[in-house]
């Protein structure tokens, strides 16, 4: 297939489209400014329909994983904010019903309040914070516009290694992003590593692995699948202790590790959900999929850690 992509120089992104070059696509990615990729990019003005549309000729799926990043910006600059998100979903999502091209549309598991354990696909969120409604906002877009079409996949506590990129923005946040690289590094170095705890994180996530995103975002294409999909995987787990299970598979020392609260500049402002782990069994079925537990998962990032090469579960 040729699938087209937002956000391919960013980590889910950069993981999403080298997955798919694995799996024998062709992968455009689809940039405001000229970049040198290792696929094919198209220069896009992401503020006109008819820009992304003429993007997408030729196209049989689009994977909307373009975000901003800056999550003080979204809370001083709501209209910023509003169309950065649901703007752009909205316009991406248009083009893409308008060119036929599959609207595939990468949401979070922070679109949960955060009070329910592993939380159903059919579950339409209720999120706490700017960043949780702009995603559910964006989700409800893909359902009014391409409701015969539009895939919709939350993912959350993202493992894994940026493809372009020594490191992501961030080390650590007060969800589970950039948590588990950022401990491997660490570690590694012998050097502590403070987990942060309190009551302004996110406790527990299912955490899950980018190449296995992409993995299932190929099978979304594939599959022509519409609808919710979760694509984490199999097990709920709090903040230490998926610290210390990534010790064990990366032989790591357990007694570099303490628990800290957050740094007063790295909480985020506004309410944090507590719990946001999400069940998987109806994408799994949907799609074919077999466990995906995270040690297996930790252990398939400890092999992309060790050949510099995205290795998913799933089609391995």
């Amino acid at each position: 297939m040729r699938i087209a992509l937002t956000g391919s120089t960013g980590f889910v992104g950069s993981n999403v489209a080298k997955v798919l070059q694995l799996r024998g696509h062709e992968v455009v990615g689809l940039v405001r400014t000229k970049a040198s990729l290792p696929w094919e990019t198209k220069l896009v003005d992401f503020q006109n329909q008819d820009s992304i549309q003429s993007a997408l000729e030729n196209i049989d799926a689009v994977v909307h994983c373009a975000i901003a990043n800056d999550f003080n910006k979204l809370m001083q600059d709501r209209p910023f904010a509003f169309d950065a998100y649901v703007g752009m979903t909205s316009r991406v999502v248009r083009a893409a019903v308008a060119s036929v091209s599959k609207p595939i549309f990468i949401s979070s598991d922070w679109v949960m309040d955060g009070t329910s354990h592993q939380t159903l696909e059919t579950d339409p969120g209720n999120p706490v914070n700017i960043y949780g409604f702009l995603k559910a906002m964006g989700e409800q877009v893909v359902r009014d516009l391409a409701p015969d079409s539009g895939a919709t996949c939350r993912i959350g506590g993202v493992m894994g290694f940026h493809q372009l990129k020594d490191e992501g923005p961030r080390s650590q946040d007060v969800g589970f992003g950039y948590f588990v690289t950022t401990l491997v590094r660490e570690l590694t170095a012998k050097k502590q590593f403070a987990v942060w705890g309190g009551d302004k994180v996110n406790k527990i996530a299912t955490p899950s692995l980018a190449a296995e995103i992409g993995a299932q975002v190929s099978l979304i294409a594939e599959k022509n699948a519409v609808g919710t999909f979760h694509l984490v995987g199999d097990d709920a787990i709090s903040r230490m202790d998926l610290a210390k299970m990534v010790c064990e598979v990366f032989e790591l020392d357990t007694n570099l590790l303490i628990e800290t609260d957050p740094p007063v500049a790295e909480l985020f402002p506004a309410p944090v959900p507590v719990d946001t782990s999400l069940s998987n069994a109806a994408t799994k079925q949907a799609l074919g999929v077999g466990p995906t537990s995270l040690r297996t998962l930790l252990m398939a990032l400890r092999k992309e850690y060790e050949s510099g090469t995205p290795s998913p579960v799933t089609l391995a």
